[in-house]
């Protein structure tokens, strides 16, 4: 018994680094759809592994270092792997200068800071009751959100514009700074349950449930945009 309860939380992290190489092989296929349900079900198991070591008190640090290498495919490669695919139609040109490498590849630059993150985090004793830069998952919502609605609900030409490539190369560069950025960001943990003290939680809360309500799914994306935003106005309160 002691066995399994020890091990009960890594084995649910392994479950999520599963389900993100699944989803990454479905992602490579063309099949988003199924990459979204692994997503979803990286997410809850990401949620549930820390639930169930607090719950069974075996925090480990092995547990700390498996969550991160889990987290690093589902929500480091993946997020990559979708701006890759935005950026697939694009060639090797990009603001009028000829690179010597596809601008695909450029895409990678969100894994190469979604692990820089990851071991920033891994190292920073500060961000107990909030984030300091955008969390992986968040990054990779709004990544794959995007990814996801284009694919949805355009004409397939749209990834030939050179708007979009142009959209995406600065989303790529924005999505890679906000990962390492200062900024600091709410996290959904309560250091008391005074209402003062949980304003910016409630005010991310009651504004994602509006925008999810007004603009279903292409609210996701949007709902991490907003995240962004509610944390800057309330930089103060976080700490």
């Amino acid at each position: 018994m002691n066995f399994i309860k020890n091990n009960l939380a890594n084995a649910i992290t392994l479950g999520n680094l599963f389900s993100g190489c699944v989803g990454a092989v479905h992602l490579l296929l063309g099949d988003y759809k199924i990459t979204a349900i692994c997503i979803i079900l990286s997410l809850v198991l990401d949620f549930f592994d820390g639930f169930v070591a607090r719950a069974l008190k075996s925090n480990s640090n092995l547990g700390v270092q498996l969550d991160s290498l889990a987290d690093m495919v589902s929500f480091g490669f993946i997020p990559g792997l979708a701006m890759f695919k935005m950026l697939e139609p694009f060639g090797s040109e990009a603001f009028g200068i000829q690179f010597p490498f596809e601008i695909k590849y450029f895409g990678f630059l969100i894994t190469l800071f979604s692990c820089l993150r990851l071991a920033i985090f891994n190292l920073d004793e500060e961000q107990k009751y909030y984030f300091k830069g955008l969390n992986t998952p968040s990054n990779t919502i709004l990544i794959f959100g995007i990814y996801y609605f284009l694919k949805e609900s355009s004409s397939p030409r749209i990834f030939d514009s050179a708007l979009f490539e142009t959209a995406f190369i600065l989303l790529t560069i924005l999505s890679s700074w906000l990962l390492v950025s200062p900024i600091k960001m709410i996290a959904m943990k309560f250091k008391s349950m005074k209402l003062q003290d949980n304003y910016p939680k409630l005010a991310l809360l009651i504004g994602s449930i509006l925008i999810l309500a007004l603009f279903k799914i292409v609210g996701i994306p949007l709902v991490i945009i907003y995240y962004i935003f509610i944390s800057i106005v309330f930089q103060k309160q976080l700490k």
